[in-house]
C-alpha cells in the first residue's frame, strides 16, 4: 500500500502473504542498497534499518528518530560467521554466548575493526551486534548484510508493537515497511559488554542473567 509524501513513496507489505513478503523483500532490499530506511519486525520490538555501512544512511536513521551520535545504532547480522569480518577477534565468551542464545535476545558489545569504513555513532570503537529471532528479518539481513537497526520510533516515544504505529511515528522518512503483524510483548534484548577481560551485563533482557552466568561458568557482574 503507497502512501506519497514530501518526495518520497511509502509502501507497506503484508508479509503474512506469500507473495506480499516476496515482493516486501525484494523492494527493502532494494532499498538499503539505495542508502534508504526500512521498518521490519524483530523478535523483540519493530526496527528501523539501514545499510551499516552507510554513514548517510545512518544519519537519515537518526534524524528520522531525532536522536543524535551519542546514542549509537547496534547492527543485526544474518548469520553466526558474519561478526568475524566485523570485529577485532572474538573471543571464546562470545562464541560460547553465539551458540547458545543466538538467533535470540542477546546483543554483544565488542571491539569493531578499524578497517570498517562505517559510522554508528560514538562508539569509542565498539559495536552491539545480535541476530534475531524473525524469519522475515533474517532472510532481509542475508540478502543485504549487516544492517544498523533501532527501534522504530521517534526519541521518548513507545517502541513500535507492529508497522501501523512504527507509519504512524515515522511516516514517508521510510521507504519500505515489512508488517510481520503484532511483535508481542517487547522485551529487550539482554546486552553483555565483552571488550575488557571480565563481561558485564549493562542490561538484562530476554536473556537471564543466570543462563548467561551458566553458559560462562562464572557468574557475570552486572552495571
Amino acid at each position: 500500500m503507497p502512501v506519497v509524501g514530501s518526495g518520497i513513496v511509502s509502501s507497506t507489505f503484508d508479509c503474512a502473504d506469500p507473495d506480499a513478503r516476496a515482493d516486501g523483500l525484494a523492494a527493502a532490499a532494494r532499498a538499503v542498497r539505495a542508502g534508504q530506511l526500512v521498518v521490519l519486525p524483530t523478535d523483540t520490538v519493530y526496527g528501523l534499518g539501514c545499510d551499516a555501512f552507510s554513514a548517510p544512511a545512518v544519519r537519515s536513521l537518526l534524524a528520522a528518530k531525532n536522536r543524535g551520535p551519542d546514542m549509537p545504532v547496534p547492527v543485526l547480522v544474518g548469520s553466526w560467521s558474519t561478526i568475524d569480518g566485523l570485529v577485532v577477534g572474538v573471543p571464546d565468551a562470545a562464541r560460547s554466548l553465539i551458540e547458545a542464545f543466538w538467533p535470540g535476545g542477546l546483543s554483544l558489545v565488542l571491539s569493531h575493526a578499524p578497517s570498517l569504513s562505517w559510522d554508528l555513532g560514538m562508539t569509542k570503537g565498539t559495536v552491539m551486534l545480535r541476530m534475531p529471532l524473525h524469519p522475515v528479518a533474517l532472510e532481509l539481513l542475508r540478502d543485504v548484510g549487516p544492517m544498523a537497526v533501532s527501534s522504530a520510533n521517534t526519541s521518548g516515544a513507545p517502541p513500535a508493537a507492529d508497522a501501523a504505529e512504527a507509519a504512524a511515528q515515522l511516516g514517508d522518512q521510510v521507504t519500505v515497511y515489512l508488517d510481520g503483524g503484532p511483535s508481542g510483548t517487547p522485551v529487550a534484548s539482554t546486552i553483555v559488554d565483552l571488550t575488557a577481560d571480565e563481561p558485564r551485563i549493562l542490561r538484562e533482557g530476554a536473556v537471564p542473567s543466570a543462563e548467561i552466568s551458566e553458559v560462562l561458568g562464572r557468574e557475570i557482574v552486572s552495571g
